[in-house]
């Protein structure tokens, strides 16, 4: 890939950390952003810079849009100093919170909490960084097989990735003058912490998830990881505003 340079939300565990070593390992530098743990986004940029590759970790709360521009400004700093360009190859838009509630039970903080972190958050956040992508960039937004098949208590969540899946293909459009291709990668059951890690740690559910999908397993951070950093490389550039779905084949 050369020396490319990736900025991963949400890249301090579980899938945006793999994404992150998966890229490093094919030669990408990488700036990661984590919402609170300094100490394990340290870790990953440690991880990284011991294969060789440069990175950085900062601190960024997707949903506080207020918060956005101040971000940006700091990531111009962070280029600057530590890369001496101006601008970025790849936008992974992966931070993310899952908040299972049924529709009757659902609060309207819970429902602001997550249309703030994955609607606003992923619009706005791309809008701010957008002079900073280099035309002919790519844009990977995560959404989750939830948008194809219906789990109850993922209602309120599964619709904010429909709105997601729905802006990358404005975006794709919007943004073909610039020649930055815009796609969607759209996890299946994976085990992490996400969710209270229901699908890593309670065995009945793990179970239940290797007997839905195809391949007879739950999903592994690194499928995830490793399909982004396919995405992004350089056999991939002709890939363009669609939903790839890496699930192992659930409810198929």
């Amino acid at each position: 890939m050369g020396s490319k340079l990736a900025i991963i939300t949400g890249g301090s565990r579980g899938l945006g950390k793999s994404a992150a070593l998966k890229l490093a390992r094919e030669g990408v530098d990488v700036i990661l952003t984590y919402h609170s743990n300094a100490a394990a986004a340290q870790a990953v940029t440690d991880e990284i810079e011991a294969m060789g590759r440069r990175a950085a970790a900062l601190q960024l709360d997707t949903g506080n849009i207020a918060a956005l521009a101040g971000f940006t400004q700091q990531l111009k700093s962070v280029l600057a100093e530590k890369w001496q360009r101006a601008n970025v190859d790849f936008l992974v838009n992966n931070a993310g919170v899952g908040i299972h509630a049924s529709i009757d039970t659902t609060t309207e903080a819970q429902f602001d909490t997550l249309y703030n972190i994955h609607v606003k958050g992923v619009f706005f956040l791309t809008q701010q960084l957008l002079p900073l992508i280099a035309d002919g960039g790519r844009i990977v937004n995560v959404s989750t097989g939830l948008t194809r098949f219906a789990v109850p208590g993922y209602a309120a969540y599964a619709a904010m990735k429909g709105a997601v899946e729905v802006m990358s293909r404005y975006m794709a459009k919007e943004l073909a003058p610039r020649r930055i291709a815009v796609n969607v990668l759209a996890p299946g059951a994976i085990e992490t912490d996400f969710g209270g890690g229901v699908v890593r740690d309670n065995a009945e559910m793990n179970a239940f998830i290797a007997s839905q999908t195809a391949l007879g397993r739950a999903g592994l951070p690194d499928d995830i990881g490793g399909a982004i950093a396919s995405l992004l490389s350089d056999n991939s550039g002709w890939i363009n505003a669609q939903r790839i779905e890496v699930s192992g084949g659930i409810f198929i």
